[in-house]
């Protein structure tokens, strides 16, 4: 890849640290936390990122959960449909053997089999039919298939009344992680009300820098991983300055594992939806120095954090709360492992 500065980008409103993160977290409290009189701007700082960072572990439980939950919505209308279905042909079949009752109460001699079918119980009817003369051999049949269709539908039936309580059961869990989320993004923004309007603007201008980083940053000549991989990172290159935004997943707002799967999938690759869950998408790299532009690059012990190798020792990712994204050293962040889709 040949020494990169960046396109210059459409203009589009920056979205600082403190009105993302008042925007992401819950209303706070009308009585904002009290300074620590001897709590500098770097602990303030310091304890902010912790938040962040703690903020991002939750989002990207939050994001393996809703993954979870959409998988069993589908499963779930899925086998309500097909019971559904399974009542409707069970509901023709009784008519058809209805049918034959009807004829045979108006000549005057109901078949014994059809009695015990109508009676409301075919398993009992399939014990004992075999003593039954009068029973034809498409009667057999008919009886046979409308009992194997009924034990199908109540199995049907019961797999998915336990879908419906696993799904109840996720959309809590989804509930909780939520507001674990809100919970930390609203602390951060209680410590940052804690600074003066002169530290605060120091701490906006830090992220102005960082993300102005960007039009100078020389990406270097790496050949990519792949096509793909290229076609990728040229699909996030191309959001630089989208804010970050947690459990989005694009085009105009992501989360770390948001920006990595949109951008795969805009080179037509389909990724996982957590940052973990992406950790198995190919083939791990355990050295920094054999990273190429397009892989995927894990940061963290518990691999809570993702972004794209983009050369040269530069990662481009969705950094945290009130950031947007932008290229980054990879040496700012521990360093797990890469993976080559």
């Amino acid at each position: 890849m040949a020494s990169h500065r960046r396109p210059k980008q459409p203009s589009r409103t920056r979205v600082t640290v403190l009105t993302a993160t008042a925007a992401a977290a819950v209303a706070l409290s009308s009585q904002a936390a009290q300074a620590d009189p001897h709590q500098s701007k770097k602990d303030v700082k310091s304890e902010v990122d912790k938040l962040y960072g703690e903020a991002e572990q939750a989002t990207e439980k939050y994001n393996g959960v809703k993954e979870q939950q959409e998988k069993l919505q589908k499963e779930v209308d899925d086998l309500q449909d097909k019971v559904a279905r399974g009542q409707g042909e069970l509901n023709q079949l009784r008519k058809g053997l209805g049918a034959v009752a009807s004829g045979q109460y108006r000549s005057g001699s109901i078949d014994p089999s059809v009695q015990l079918f109508l009676s409301g119980d075919p398993d009992t009817y399939l014990e004992k039919a075999a003593t039954l003369d009068q029973l034809s051999g498409k009667q057999a049949d008919q009886l046979k298939t409308i009992a194997d269709k009924q034990r199908r539908l109540a199995q049907e039936r019961a797999e998915a009344a336990g879908k419906i309580k696993d799904l109840s059961e996720t959309r809590k869990a989804l509930g909780d992680k939520k507001d674990e989320i809100k919970g930390k993004l609203g602390k951060a923004q209680e410590l940052l009300n804690t600074l003066t309007a002169k530290e605060r603007a120091a701490m906006q201008a830090e992220e102005n820098r960082a993300d102005r980083s960007n039009e100078r940053v020389n990406l270097g000549d790496d050949v990519p991983a792949s096509q793909r991989g290229a076609a990728a990172l040229q699909a996030a290159q191309a959001k630089i300055g989208s804010p970050y935004v947690w459990g989005a997943t694009g085009p105009s707002s992501f989360d770390c594992s948001g920006l990595t799967s949109w951008a795969y999938q805009q080179a037509g690759q389909s990724l996982p939806r957590t940052s973990q869950a992406q950790a198995n998408a190919g083939t791990r790299i355990s050295s920094q120095s054999a990273l190429k532009p397009g892989d995927l690059v894990l940061f963290y012990s518990d691999l809570h954090h993702i972004g794209l190798y983009a050369g040269n020792g530069q990662v481009l990712h969705a950094p945290k709360p009130g950031a947007s994204v932008r290229y980054e050293p990879i040496g700012n962040m521990p360093f797990a492992f890469g993976v080559r889709v």
